[in-house]
């Protein structure tokens, strides 16, 4: 018996020795799994998390979710071609040569992008059944022109002013398509003030995550940031595709007309059966136009006007870039904050919200001109950013209630191209401004005072009836 259990007892052993040299092999297996699953918890968990918050209350069923994805990789890209714009144009040289160039800049691309903007909303209107291939090509165009720019850069080549032409071109025809596709995207019980909150939330945190990624990346070289955005903007292209078919349908659509439209139709056509448009809805969307027309503009002087002022004299104890970076950082606090209360303010009165953030810029561009100092500059660019996010998110609320069904979203792509043109006289009065703090700052307050006293009658009045006014036929 014991001779006949030993052989047992053997291959019992060798079988232990192959199970804990299995064992150890497992051991170690387990262990290189361990280690990639804790490397790939953080890539996978953050995505999880950005899917569940893009896709929260039916926002993935309507394909919303997919629409804030996209708008955030649209900033993501646009940041790191601003980043490298800026770093060539502007900081690259020393102010007074900055300051040519920028003018040259707005020369080439702003002046030629005020003419084509008032095309893009019209020429968009004609394709309401290509919407996803619209916003792919506007992310395509962008992907191709970051690598022409690249070049431009490490040459010095003069193509640097149309690509970046191009370059706002593409992103107003995505902006104008965006603005167009939230209607069809909105989830149960949503209100549109509520969705572009969220697609608006979901591109200022993408391009807060991107701007530190952009400016590593212009470390490495001037290219890179360029490259990065050829890369997020071919994953636009893809991603575009991702959204619903219904992004696509024309149902029940028409085209908005402003009144400049409207008045140049005589004859025959005046004879004819009119379209509603803007101003045929009531006089407050137009008011409300204006106000946000005079916060744009105040946001283009400040980008520009601070830029410079800024570079050559920088905040009490604190470097050029510095200076400019807590600038931008209040803007972006505000902006943010100003989207998330208009989210919550949906239900009130938007021509009061208007009115009051309006009166607030205006408070405080003057104190800001009259006590100038560095706390006032950053609390200016701050109500700045707030003020254009809140008024542009009851813009939206009174398109929503005064505008037809049928036109509200070609309403919506012509309001946007006003507001961007009105960004861009802004910016070209920044440029050549004398860089004198109390000057710049009190022409900023005339911006917004003009808009404010032009409005200020119109809203308050349209807010007393409780909605729209009488529709007017121009």
């Amino acid at each position: 018996m014991a001779a006949a259990r030993s052989p047992l007892r053997a291959a019992g052993g060798g079988a232990g020795r192959v199970n804990r040299r299995g064992g150890g092999a497992g051991r170690v297996g387990g262990a290189v799994r361990a280690v990639g699953r804790a490397l790939h918890l953080p890539l996978t968990g953050t995505a999880r998390g950005i899917r569940k918050a893009t896709h929260a209350h039916g926002a993935g069923e309507s394909g919303l979710g997919k629409l804030i994805e996209l708008h955030a990789v649209n900033g993501a890209g646009d940041v790191m071609i601003t980043v490298a714009l800026a770093s060539t144009v502007f900081f690259s040289v020393p102010t007074d040569e900055a300051r040519g160039r920028v003018a040259l800049y707005l020369a080439i691309t702003m002046a030629p992008f005020t003419v084509l903007a008032p095309v893009i909303g019209p020429l968009l209107d004609r394709l309401p059944h290509g919407r996803r291939a619209a916003m792919a090509g506007a992310m395509l165009a962008r992907a191709l022109l970051a690598l022409i720019i690249s070049g431009a850069v490490a040459s010095g080549g003069l193509e640097l002013y149309p690509a970046a032409l191009g370059v706002l071109v593409a992103s107003k025809a995505y902006g104008v398509v965006r603005s167009a596709v939230v209607p069809r995207l909105l989830p149960p019980r949503f209100s549109l003030v509520k969705a572009n909150s969220r697609v608006t939330l979901g591109g200022l945190l993408a391009t807060g995550i991107a701007a530190p990624a952009a400016a590593g990346l212009q470390a490495v070289g001037p290219r890179w940031p360029l490259y990065g955005a050829f890369v997020i903007f071919v994953g636009g292209t893809v991603l575009s595709f991702s959204l619903p078919p219904k992004v696509d349908s024309a149902k029940g659509e028409d085209t908005a007309l402003l009144a400049a439209d409207e008045q140049h139709l005589h004859g025959p056509q005046r004879r004819a059966p009119k379209r509603p448009g803007l101003r045929t809805v009531g006089t407050a969307v137009t008011h409300a136009l204006g106000a946000n027309a005079a916060l744009r503009c105040l946001s283009g002087f400040l980008i520009f006007f601070l830029a410079f002022l800024l570079r050559e004299h920088p905040l009490a104890g604190q470097s050029a870039a510095l200076s400019l970076g807590i600038v931008i950082a209040a803007a972006g606090t505000g902006n943010a904050l100003g989207t998330a209360v208009g989210a919550w303010l949906r239900s009130r009165a938007p021509e009061i919200i208007i009115v009051t953030v309006v009166a607030v810029a205006l408070g405080t561009a003057v104190l800001a001109a009259v006590f100038f100092g560095a706390f006032l500059v950053a609390c200016l660019a701050a109500v700045a950013g707030f003020a254009q996010a809140l008024a542009k998110l009851s813009l939206d609320a009174l398109i929503q209630r005064d505008v037809p069904e049928q036109v509200r979203t070609s309403a919506f792509a012509r309001s946007e191209t006003l507001l961007q043109m009105a960004w861009v006289f802004g910016g070209a009065i920044g440029i050549v401004m004398p860089l004198i703090g109390p000057l710049g700052l009190a022409v900023a307050a005339a911006i917004v005072a003009a808009g404010w006293l032009t409005t200020l009658r119109g809203l308050l009045s349209s807010a007393r009836h409780g909605g729209p006014a009488r529709p007017r036929v121009a």
